[in-house]
Parts: structure tokens; C-alpha cells; sequence
């Protein structure tokens, strides 16, 4: 069966439509608690390392909605971690409610790599994962990020490496491949369960996709195949909490990873784990939006200066309008705001009567 054919015939995404043959089909898709080796998780839907967007309120905007089985950090290069660049330390500020709490290396050195992992169990972080699958340019050029898919088995030897040097539970994030003609991501799966990681991601697009085009989840479900004790976590297109219950019935994955669906939906954890458990999710509003939106910004204005602040609004605004329809005008204003006080006083003027919520990945 093809693709598109799994995701047309897959469960709704209402419980009360469930039949028998659907809640069969679904169950073990919601894993309470979740173990990766001997650690605990509350559960198998993860928030993603975003570059540029996961930081610490990103995270905590999160947690007000309930806890997600495993946040991670923005990703961060293995030598600017070894030579203890203050930026890029700053990357992993998480608070101890956060815990487990995970952290992203990106790099193509075994040796740099393994050193850089012990900074990250020394700093207290639960699990410790590999990015293979970053597309820009200025990452790939030096072979790491989705670079490193053109090298299989230098994952495997950097995966070694970090796995002997750590006591913690080490994970990989992988493209399918580099391009259409190289696929890789089945043998990259063997090659990280023999070099000891726990958990592998599969988004399913290839680098050079980029975000573009929809994921293929047949890649995940072959690497699922290709798997003997290594998790398979599914990522690509989960942007509402029915697109998990689709992920799960095309690839049988072991867990979920949100990304780009999580930006401007803080709620979207909690949601897809209430529908996962069989419960309907809370019906999301325009209301929801305004809440959590100042609710962001505040969370912002205790964490940055003024001067980065207001930039991180205009980013952060973005995110959560997009997924309005009739708030262009605020959007325009927003981005010209000189201040925090003048954007916050733009957002509680604005007459969001007029709005309309759409879920899903926005504009």
C-alpha cells in the first residue's frame, strides 16, 4: 500500500469516531511511561531541538501545558561546547522542573564529539543526541548536520565514540537521506543500534527537500523494519494531534517527535497525548491563541534584554499569528514596533472578535 493510500485510509482523528478495527490498529501508540535504556519518560511524544526557536520560553510555554515526555534544547556545535563559548552555553539553560531534559550536538569529529558530550552529561542533561539531519548550508559544509548522511559509517564511529564516553542515554535525528537517489536511513538505523543509541528520529524528507514537499513516512516504517532494539521515533507533518494517530498507523513508530508543529502551538504535546490516551482534545480558539501568545512574550521579557526581546516578539508573534486568519494588520505593526511596551499594548488593543483560529501548519 502506498504512502498516500495509508494516510487516506488511517483513524480519524475524533475518538467517538473510532471503530473496533481502529482502536486495534492504534493501540501502543501512546506509551506511559516511555524508557529510553533505563531512563523514565512520562511519555513518547518529544519536543524537538529547534535551532532558533527551542529556547528556554519556548520550553516553559510548553510545560504550562502539560509536560511532554522529553524536551530537548537548541542544537549547538560541538566546538564552540568545547571551547566553552558563553552563547552557546546559554543554548542549554533549561530550569530543573524541565527534567528529562535532553540536549543536541551537532559535528562531524568523533573525538570532539565524545568530548563534547561529557560537557553535556556534566551539565545534567537526561539524554544526549546526534543531529544528522540539519539542512543549511553553513552546517552541511563541513560534513555535519544532514552532511553526515553521505557518511553512514561516521555516524556509527562518532555515535561509538559518545556512547563509551557518557553514562547517559545517547539518541540520533536523521534525514532519510541526502537526496531522492541516496536513501539511507535503514542503514543508518542498523549502524546506530550496533554503535549503542537508544532512540533514533526519522523526519522524512531528504536535505534536499528541505522543508518543502510532504514527509515520507514509508521511511520511517522501513526503518522501524530495519530495527531490532533500537527505538524508531517518527518526525515530519505532525502539526495536529490526529497527524500522530496517521504517523502511527503508517509506520507502527515507537514515538513522535514534534517540531515545526510545535511553534505558535504550545499546546500541541498535550493535545496529541490526549488523543493518543483516547481522549478528545480541548477544542483550540482564537482565546488560546492571545493567552498563550502574551503568556510567550512574557516568559521572554524575563529571560532577554530589551533589545533582544523585541526581536524575539516580532520571530515569536509570527508563529502564532500565522495560524490566524484577519490579524494581518497586527502582524504589520507588530514588526514595526520600537518597543516591547508598544508591541505588548498592539496585541491587547487589537480586536481579535474579528480573528478565526485554523489548525494546522498555518500559512
Amino acid at each position: 500500500m502506498s504512502l498516500e493510500s495509508d494516510r487516506a485510509v488511517a483513524c480519524p482523528g475524533k475518538p467517538d469516531d473510532f471503530g473496533a478495527s481502529c482502536q486495534s490498529q492504534l493501540a501502543g501508540s501512546l506509551k506511559k511511561p516511555f524508557y529510553l535504556g533505563s531512563l523514565q519518560l512520562p511519555s513518547n511524544v518529544f519536543c524537538a531541538p529547534l535551532a532558533g526557536c527551542s529556547d528556554l520560553p519556548y520550553r516553559q510555554m510548553a510545560e504550562r501545558f502539560g509536560r511532554p515526555g522529553l524536551h530537548y534544547c537548541e542544537m549547538v556545535k560541538i566546538d564552540a561546547l568545547v571551547r566553552h563559548d558563553p552563547n552557546t552555553y546559554r543554548l542549554l539553560d533549561y530550569t530543573p522542573a524541565m527534567h528529562p531534559i535532553g540536549a543536541q550536538i551537532c559535528g562531524s569529529k568523533p573525538k570532539m564529539a565524545a568530548e563534547a558530550a561529557q560537557i553535556v552529561e556534566d551539565l545534567g542533561f537526561d539524554v544526549l543526541d546526534l543531529n544528522c539531519g540539519c539542512p543549511v548550508d553553513k552546517v552541511t559544509k563541513d560534513g555535519s548536520g544532514s552532511g553526515l548522511l553521505k557518511q553512514p559509517e561516521l555516524i556509527g564511529e562518532i555515535l561509538s565514540e559518545v556512547v563509551a564516553r557518557v553514562k547517559i542515554p545517547v539518541t540520533l535525528k536523521i534525514r532519510t537521506g541526502w537526496d531522492e537517489a541516496s536513501i539511507v536511513a535503514p542503514e543508518i538505523t542498523r549502524l546506530a543500534e550496533s554503535a549503542g543509541a537508544k532512540a533514533i528520529t526519522i523526519h522524512g524528507r531528504t536535505r534536499e527537500q528541505g522543508y518543502h514537499g510532504p514527509a515520507n513516512w514509508e521511511w520511517i516504517r522501513a526503518c522501524k523494519i530495519a530495527a531490532k532494539n533500537i527505538l524508531v521515533i517518527g518526525n515530519g507533518d505532525l502539526f495536529d494531534p490526529a497527524s500522530a494517530l496517521r504517523m502511527f498507523a503508517s509506520t507502527q513508530c515507537d514515538g513522535f517527535l514534534i517540531a515545526r508543529g510545535g511553534m505558535g502551538q504550545p499546546w500541541l504535546a498535550h493535545d496529541m497525548i490526549s488523543l493518543l490516551s483516547g481522549d478528545a482534545p480541548p477544542v483550540r480558539t482564537v482565546a488560546d491563541v492571545r493567552s498563550a501568545l502574551l503568556a510567550h512574550l512574557d516568559a521572554i521579557l524575563s529571560y532577554q534584554n530589551e533589545r533582544q526581546a523585541l526581536l524575539d516578539f516580532r520571530r515569536v508573534g509570527c508563529w502564532y499569528l500565522k495560524r490566524c486568519e484577519n490579524v494581518r494588520p497586527l502582524r504589520m505593526e507588530l514588526n514595526k514596533a520600537a518597543s516591547t511596551r508598544e508591541a505588548l499594548s498592539l496585541i491587547r488593543g487589537f480586536t481579535w472578535e474579528k480573528a478565526a483560529f485554523s489548525v494546522g501548519e498555518g500559512e
